[in-house]
């Protein structure tokens, strides 16, 4: 069955209903009438209203917000792939992203008329307000698949979105990524680069807004801000891409520092490799000392460990010699008592010392004297008388 046909049906249908009116604005605004008109109402809730449901539950856009996000990717992805056949993939994604972006949504978002159905807080006035919109278009993709199909979204978006409000050809040709674009120009020249969030404030109605910081070996080169951290860095890289291709005394500072930086590290490693042959040589030097000192090292630790044995043998020895040093001295005592009394009894006479100074006669006097020889038994008679 047609689109044409499902609409003249419902249209038939809608004569018998009272309230016309959310119909027909839904209508204008998707090409073909809903079937279940709480799906809508609950996507065009947001978080800030104060709402509920029989069960007492709180209810607002985000469940479905999470669902739409996922058709509208499948939805732009399906239709730039059958669009640009030739292209490679980071072409493609590329594109799909700018596509489906917050900045990009919020502007679908009041082109078509979501603005004025969403209901929120009054408090919520300002028209800067974070991504209210955009989140708003994403969770009515969610309705609008789970009441009608991905037929009608496939529908919604190539009819009524690309081929009215967005020109996918001047898309794809737009650069807008300067996130990339600076990063690729610091990794081509070798420099240190860091995004840095350099703020955050709270805004009417609780919405948070970023400040971020481009920061290009130490230097500052691009600030901005937004309602999120990547639009944020979107902007600042922005700035910063744009200074680094137009002034040119900016990028020659940089150049200076990056080669103080890369100067700075690779002279202290020059240094470090040339005396690196010495230093094997040192260490194994010092590792075969260390060896040597483990092998000799058993053979140190014995006596060590027979210390205390050697201190308890010490000490009885030194025990019995304080025990037994009296006797000796008593028994040289009474030795010497001994020897002072003997010495007048043992006294010699004259004629026996002046033997005893004659040693020749006293060895012959070990030989026997041969038979006969009277002249030698004449002297010992002498000395016998005498």
């Amino acid at each position: 069955m047609t689109l044409s046909i499902e609409n003249a049906i419902d249209h038939v249908r809608l004569l018998l209903r009272k309230d016309k009116e959310p119909y027909l604005r839904l209508y204008n605004i998707m090409g073909f009438y809903p079937h279940d008109l709480s799906l809508y109402r609950v996507a065009l809730m947001h978080r800030s209203t104060t709402s509920t449901n029989r069960q007492m539950r709180h209810i607002n856009n985000e469940r479905l917000e999470f669902l739409g996000d996922a058709i509208l990717g499948a939805v732009v992805a399906d239709i730039v792939y059958e669009r640009y056949k030739n292209q490679q993939e980071g072409f493609l994604t590329t594109l799909r992203s700018k596509i489906v972006k917050r900045e990009t949504l919020n502007d679908l978002a009041v082109k078509i008329g979501l603005d004025k159905l969403l209901i929120h807080s009054d408090r919520l006035v300002s028209s800067h307000n974070n991504y209210m919109n955009g989140n708003a278009f994403e969770a009515f993709m969610g309705a609008m698949y789970l009441d009608r199909g991905y037929d009608y979204c496939m529908y919604f978006i190539r009819e009524r979105i690309l081929g009215r409000y967005i020109n996918i050809d001047k898309m794809s040709q737009k650069e807008e990524n300067y996130k990339s674009k600076i990063i690729e120009w610091c990794q081509h020249y070798q420099c240190q680069f860091d995004f840095v969030i350099t703020n955050e404030k709270m805004e009417a109605g609780n919405a948070p807004k970023f400040y971020a910081e481009v920061i290009v070996e130490n230097v500052s080169c691009g600030k901005g801000s937004g309602y999120s951290k990547k639009e944020s860095h979107q902007n600042a890289a922005q700035q910063a891409f744009k200074k680094v291709q137009s002034d040119v005394n900016f990028v020659n500072s940089i150049m200076e520092r990056r080669n103080q930086r890369i100067n700075g590290k690779t002279e202290p490693q020059q240094q470090q490799q040339q005396p690196q042959p010495v230093e094997k040589k040192e260490v194994k030097q010092e590792v075969k000392q260390q060896k040597q000192e483990v092998k000799q090292q058993p053979a140190e630790k014995k006596p060590a460990e027979k210390k205390p044995v050697e201190k308890k043998a010490t000490e009885k020895k030194t025990a019995e010699k304080k025990a037994t040093e009296k006797k000796p001295a008593e028994k040289k005592t009474t030795e010497k008592k001994k020897v002072v009394k003997s010495q007048p009894a043992s006294e010699p006479q004259p004629a026996e010392k002046e033997e005893a100074k004659k040693p020749a006669t006293r060895r012959r006097r070990t030989s026997k004297p041969k038979e006969g020889d009277a002249s030698a038994q004449t002297p010992e008679k002498k000395d016998a008388k005498a």
